[in-house]
């Protein structure tokens, strides 16, 4: 017992130090509240021996660091939706998204020996999920591929998915899963895509898909998605027939150009018409321009007896 006291007498300045030195803790360091909820960050001094500390609170995120609580008020957005509580904690209320950050209780302490002391909060505010945005095909030929999506960017932690086939939900480990051993398709809980790699008449159906994290859960609304056979005669039969009407095109178009239905306008009597005389210039026409001229004039006239002749017939 003598031989202890030696040893109690060195430790006294050491403890004499440390309840000196103002010291936080924390009942909860990493709080998780869900969105428009209000949420505690817990500090509390466990030793001091100054009568008024300063405290503090600091919000760092992203890299940046703000004031919460300085110069004992609430500053920026806080003001009007934080307050302090037993001296030293800091009360959140309708916390938002934003709100997700490392937040750092300060206290000053002049009167202890160590007249600083921190603690850190990790703050995570769960978002639920929105409505999915889900694109399902509306018709698919059988042995053909198809993908269907299903996404959400807005709640916090990331969302999970899962798919519905008429109201029963779908495997994501077919293999594992007698029910659907004989299905081709594949699943990815974290992208929300669903593939038929080969689709049969079994999966034509209606379909939906629900977004899911810590905070809650949303549906998109079902779609149909229809398998049909794909008709190979129907195919042939239909380029067939679009064949035989392009041949019956080109020879409808053959046959006009050699009955001259296509005939240059400009070779037709009807539009012939004398070329002028330029001005100052006495032309002499010569023998042969006045017979042509009063050939093409017998011929203009007939044929307007034959027009008319057909008008009245």
């Amino acid at each position: 017992m003598a031989l202890r006291r030696p040893a109690l007498v060195l430790l006294l300045p050491l403890l004499g130090c440390r309840l000196l030195a103002v010291e936080l803790t924390s009942s909860n360091t990493k709080p998780v509240v869900q969105e428009f909820q209000s949420v505690e960050l817990s500090c509390i001094i466990k030793s001091t021996v100054t009568a008024d500390p300063r405290i503090e609170w600091k919000k760092i995120r992203n890299g940046e660091t703000s004031y919460v609580f300085f110069d004992n008020k609430m500053q920026g957005d806080f003001a009007t939706r934080a307050e302090i509580l037993s001296r030293t904690s800091l009360v959140i209320k309708n916390t938002t998204r934003m709100d997700t950050a490392t937040y750092r209780c300060e206290v000053a302490a002049p009167s202890d020996t160590k007249t600083i002391d921190e603690i850190n909060i990790q703050l995570t505010v769960q978002v639920k999920p929105v409505t999915p945005r889900c694109v399902v095909p509306k018709a698919v030929p059988v042995g053909k591929t198809a993908s269907l999506h299903c996404h959400e960017n807005e709640g916090y932690p990331k969302s999970t998915y899962s798919w519905y086939r008429n109201s029963e939900p779908l495997s994501p480990d077919t293999k594992t899963n007698t029910k659907f051993q004989n299905s081709t398709y594949s699943l990815n809980p974290t992208t929300g895509t669903l593939v038929f790699h080969a689709v049969h008449k079994g999966d034509t159906g209606r379909y939906s898909c629900i977004a899911t994290n810590d905070a809650g859960f949303a549906k998109c609304e079902e779609q149909e998605m229809e398998v049909y056979d794909l008709n190979i005669g129907g195919i042939i039969g239909g380029v067939l027939v679009v064949i035989a009407v392009l041949v019956l095109i080109t020879l409808g178009i053959c046959c006009a150009y050699r009955r001259g239905y296509f005939a240059n306008s400009k070779e037709s009597g009807e539009s012939y018409k004398t070329p002028a005389k330029p001005d100052g210039v006495n032309y002499i026409r010569t023998d042969d321009e006045v017979i042509n001229d009063l050939h093409l004039t017998s011929l203009l006239r007939r044929g307007r007896g034959w027009a008319e002749g057909y008008k009245l017939f």
